[in-house]
């Protein structure tokens, strides 16, 4: 048996006290209050998981109470209760947001039973602010890791168009996490409680992808044996992230116009008009005005798509965020092996910054795993890395071979002042900016900008 705070509403001193006594002997926490302006006060004052509440009060009726509590404490569950009850009060007690409604004399089993279902149903809605919460963590903003100027920029943008019906059409190289961020601008809207569907156009054929997202009719071309709903119809109220959207074939490209225009479609092989609530999210890692140019993408339907448009940046071009990238996914790598990795070594941070990361965020997950898994060591070395990274990195293996500290710190020199001027570069040779891109302090930067000659002077100058 379930427990948990009552608080017991009644004008009749004697009925209140006994079903009080009743209550408690049950291993329930109990309040009583004799009036709706009692009941009201103790309401206000504490979190009760259930209110039973007598209809027929000295100061108001029941129905107040009910009022009330939907007001300032919506999730306690109200249970309405009269001796004078009729299917009319019952109707309307529940229309109003009652749990239920009992009739007096209370029989003892059914009083039971009705608070064990209230009980349940609250701590249904815990489980479920509870998982809303870790939706919200493993799918909101907060998963987008970084702090670049370029990330913040696109930052402000999703929160910006999240919560809005407008298409947004997401740019940027594979692997960039186009994906997290289309589930993030979803997590964000007032439509997070509904399906989000997701297709890749690219990963079937024209005529079985038609199919996928319109659905089919039985009949309608060989192997439909059944009816087929489509990722429009399932993503209703919610919303569809079409990724890969360049790949789509130019019959495709009409039907998906009319989509967005009408928020209407057909089924393959069907002439029934279905229409649909949806907020549209396309990605694609191509770039579409050559596409429009050369004709293989309609102009109009561009157009349709190209409302909000967000830009993924390269793994490359936010070398500042790395570290953070590292810190996150080695955190998440360490509880799934149950290894006792710390971190990775200043020498290592340097290689992988110097990478130029052509599969980015992605790639970076596959060598941290990969890192974490193999290594023998409680921090992560060069030597953990792949050598498709050190070759990239422009770290000879030989030097790695013969162990020589001051070798390898010498071929790290170059790279590293290269990742400062790029990232000085970056930022208009703004050197707070560049400081907070590159995760070290101001201090540090200066240091290391006389350590390699990098004169901010002669910029401003040349």
């Amino acid at each position: 048996m379930t427990h948990g705070s009552l608080l017991l509403v009644d004008d009749d001193k004697f009925i209140l006290e006994a079903l009080a006594d009743y209550l408690r002997s049950a291993g329930h926490r109990v309040e009583t209050a004799q009036s709706c302006k009692q009941a009201c006060g103790r309401i206000g004052e504490f979190r009760f998981d259930a209110v039973l509440c007598d209809v027929n009060l000295s100061d108001d009726d029941g129905f107040r109470v009910l009022e009330f509590t939907r007001q300032t404490s919506p999730e306690a569950a109200v249970i309405l209760m009269t001796g004078f009850g009729t299917i009319e009060h019952a109707v309307e007690a529940i229309r109003l947001g009652a749990f239920d409604y009992l009739s007096k004399p209370l029989i003892n089993d059914e009083l039971d039973f009705t608070i064990q279902r209230a009980l349940g149903q609250r701590q249904i809605v815990e489980e479920n602010k509870h998982l809303k919460a870790q939706l919200d963590q493993r799918f909101g903003l907060g998963n987008i890791i970084g702090r670049d100027y370029k990330m913040s920029k696109m930052f402000d943008l999703i929160e910006s168009v999240a919560d809005t019906r407008t298409t947004v059409l997401i740019l940027g190289e594979s692997g960039t996490g186009k994906t997290m961020t289309a589930r993030a601008i979803h997590q964000l809207s007032s439509r997070r409680t509904q399906p989000f569907v997701e297709v890749a156009c690219g990963a079937l054929p024209d005529t079985l992808l038609e199919s996928e997202l319109f659905g089919h009719m039985a009949g309608s071309f060989t192997g439909a044996v059944h009816d087929k709903i489509g990722k429009f119809l399932q993503a209703n109220g919610g919303t569809i992230f079409l990724d890969e959207i360049a790949t789509a074939s130019p019959s495709l490209q009409v039907k998906l116009l009319r989509v967005l225009q009408d928020r209407e479609f057909e089924p393959v092989g069907g002439n029934k008009t279905h229409k649909v609530d949806i907020r549209l999210i396309l990605a694609t890692n191509s770039d579409l005005e050559d596409k429009v140019a050369a004709g293989e993408f309609r102009q109009d339907l561009y157009y349709r798509i190209n409302v909000i448009t967000l830009t993924q940046p390269p793994l490359r071009e936010r070398i500042g965020d790395i570290p953070l990238l590292l810190e996150h996914y080695l955190t998440e790598f360490r509880k799934q092996t149950e290894k006792t990795v710390t971190g990775f070594s200043e020498q290592a941070v340097h290689v992988l910054q110097r990478y130029q990361w052509p599969g980015n965020v992605r790639e970076l997950v596959n060598v941290v795993e990969r890192a974490v898994v193999l290594t023998k060591r409680s921090v992560i070395g060069i030597e953990d890395l792949p050598e498709s990274v050190r070759r990239g990195a422009a770290i000879p293996d030989a030097l790695l071979a013969r162990g020589s500290s001051a070798n390898l710190k010498t071929a790290l020199a170059n790279p590293e002042r290269q990742i400062i001027l790029d990232a000085l570069e970056n930022n208009g040779w703004n050197r707070q900016n560049t400081a907070e891109m590159l995760g070290i302090n101001r201090t540090t930067l200066y240091k290391k900008m006389k350590k390699y000659g990098i004169q901010f002077e002669k910029q401003l100058t040349s």
